[in-house]
């Protein structure tokens, strides 16, 4: 019996010492030659971004020139920054703007046409009414200052002439506004347009775009008005006075005003009105 005991044990232990001279007979093998040389090279690392350094220096002028480039940009800094007011006041945008916004309520409409599409068709008509005018500052002012043949004072000389001219002939045939404000500056009364400064005819030439854009107005609200009053009436008459006439009317402008092609005649219009 003892004999059998030693003689598995024996077994045994010959069964777990193959595994390790199994792996130690692998190990002193070479590696199987089926590798290849490797082919990804490194990509160098990328240069330290450049920073530019920007020097903004105050110092005091060396020249007469210096001092008169300082106030040159102070100008043209100044310009810029009235250009909106300038393009608003100074040109046929405030009455057709005026005169758009007039025709939105006379048809009785909240947002319909948004004020951004009725600001930007005052826009391009301002454009289309100014552009002689816009040529005219281009081809005497900006280019030959560009090109270095006329001073700042000279071109903005030369740029103000159109605009003073356009905004005379719109006073032309009622110069009641300017004789206002050249009395209250205490001025004597102008004979040629060369007799009014531009701060006198500026502040003229917006109070008469105002004047012209209400009597526009007006005039646009009468046959609204009318449509109005009839269906008020009629409803009335019908004993339903608790219907709002201008939920009724509505739709009978919009009908007129299409039917009589309301914005070619108003656009048509409103451009002679500046010849």
């Amino acid at each position: 019996m003892k004999r059998l005991v030693s003689v598995a044990l024996l077994a045994f232990v010959a069964f777990l010492s193959v595994p390790g001279r199994v792996d130690a007979q692998q190990g002193n093998q070479a590696f199987p030659g089926r590798a290849t040389n490797g082919t990804v090279r490194v990509p160098t690392p990328p240069a330290d971004p450049v920073i530019p350094f920007v020097d903004l220096s105050v110092r005091e002028p060396r020249s007469g020139q210096e001092v008169a480039f300082s106030l040159q940009l102070l100008l043209i800094l100044t310009v810029l920054s009235l250009a909106p007011s300038i393009f608003v006041l100074m040109t046929s945008f405030l009455r057709i703007s005026i005169v758009l916004d007039f025709i939105k309520r006379a048809l009785s409409l909240q947002n319909a046409p948004p004020n951004q599409v009725l600001l930007g068709i005052s826009l391009f008509l301002t454009i289309f009414i100014m552009w002689p005018s816009f040529e005219t500052i281009y081809e005497k002012a900006y280019k030959p200052l560009a090109a270095g043949t006329i001073g700042v004072e000279e071109s903005y000389r030369e740029a103000e002439k159109p605009l003073r001219l356009f905004m005379y002939n719109q006073m032309k045939t009622n110069p009641d506004n300017i004789r206002l404000f050249m009395a209250m500056r205490g001025l004597e009364k102008p004979d040629t347009l060369a007799d009014v400064p531009t701060y006198v005819l500026v502040p003229a030439f917006i109070l008469n775009e105002l004047t012209v854009a209400f009597k526009i107005g007006i005039l646009l609200f009468i046959p609204f008005i009318v449509i109005d009053m009839v269906v008020a009436s009629a409803l009335m008459s019908m004993g339903m006075i608790m219907l709002p006439p201008v939920m009724i009317s509505m739709p009978f402008k919009l009908i007129l005003f299409v039917l009589v092609d309301g914005w070619g005649l108003l656009t048509q219009q409103l451009v002679r009105s500046f010849v």
